[in-house]
């Protein structure tokens, strides 16, 4: 029988330590869109997203184990984890990546701030986890209205969005969402970088075969490759998945759930700016009032989980 020690509990540190890893946080994650979007310029979604997570995957493991000591994880942790990283890392990374090649980075990253719609349905309808009041309620009704402007008929804004890309990402949504509730309720976790470390193993390694099944390893060459997507590439692996994560980590445990999550709805933002200045995607009043609608519901459900007795498990971002 597997039992799991408690947290280890950190001193509070300065409000500085705070500010700088809830700003790396913001920037980081919200700026993934982008980078993949550069990566798959001249490197293929599932290849990309396949060799960046079994090399962060392999540097978190290879730190777990050498430098903090960690335990080998038993099989029935291997498995959980495994469970997870298809959940998050190949559905839910991996289908963002594919469809980031007829998408917008602004607007896929405007379509995941729907997550915590679907963590609460998805939580309560299966999940046990609490029925949503009125604050949560709200919430919902704002992140699906904000969700049908976006992905609505293409005259509203005068161009139209590949429905199939739109579909991947809810779809990739949701995988994500089941992914982190499913770690909320498992028993069988490793201790948190192991536990993570083996999400993008196997995660990585699922997305190099449905590379290979695809094509994608036969037809790439690196010749081909172009310096843009290798810095976004290397972006990713170091900034996206081990800053970005250990960042996260770390504030979860210093500050409260409400404050560490903000991310949530901090992200989109920036990721819309940046496909903006960086990108050429065009900002569409379409794209401003699916915000308007998102965001505020977004705040709305993130204050109301934070208000319950037993707060739930926040989303195990790895972007």
């Amino acid at each position: 029988m597997t039992t799991s020690s408690p947290p280890t509990a950190i001193p509070q540190p300065p409000q500085w330590q705070i500010y700088l890893a809830l700003a790396a946080l913001y920037s980081i994650w919200g700026s993934t869109y982008l980078g993949i979007r550069f990566t798959n310029e001249t490197i293929p979604p599932f290849l990309m997203s396949g060799l960046r997570f079994l090399i962060a995957g392999l540097v978190l493991y290879g730190y777990a184990r050498l430098v903090q000591q960690a335990a080998a994880p038993t099989w029935l942790q291997v498995k959980a984890a495994g469970i997870v990283g298809v959940l998050l890392i190949l559905i839910g990374n991996g289908g963002v990546a594919y469809a980031e090649l007829t998408i917008p980075s602004s607007i896929a990253a405007l379509l995941i701030a729907t997550s915590p719609v679907w963590f609460v349905l998805l939580g309560w309808l299966f999940f046990g986890n609490a029925r949503p009041n009125a604050g949560t309620v709200s919430g919902l009704v704002l992140g699906l209205a904000g969700m049908v402007v976006l992905i609505g008929p293409g005259q509203l804004s005068g161009h139209s969005l590949d429905m199939l890309g739109l579909g991947i990402i809810v779809f990739s949504t949701i995988g994500w969402a089941v992914g982190s509730l499913y770690t909320s309720v498992s028993k069988t976790l490793a201790p948190p970088l192991i536990h993570t470390a083996l999400q993008m193993l196997v995660g990585g390694t699922f997305l190099l075969l449905l590379a290979t099944v695809r094509g994608e390893v036969a037809n790439f060459h690196v010749e081909q490759v172009s310096l843009k997507s290798w810095l976004a590439f290397g972006y990713l692996i170091v900034f996206g998945s081990l800053v970005g994560f250990n960042a996260y980590s770390w504030l979860i445990r210093v500050v409260p759930p409400s404050q560490a999550s903000t991310y949530a709805y901090v992200n989109p933002l920036v990721a819309v700016v940046l496909g903006w200045l960086f990108g050429g995607e065009a900002i569409t009043w379409q794209m401003l009032l699916a915000g308007a609608f998102i965001l505020p519901g977004v705040i709305l459900i993130l204050r109301a989980r934070a208000k319950v007795q037993k707060p739930e498990v926040l989303p195990e971002e790895v972007v």
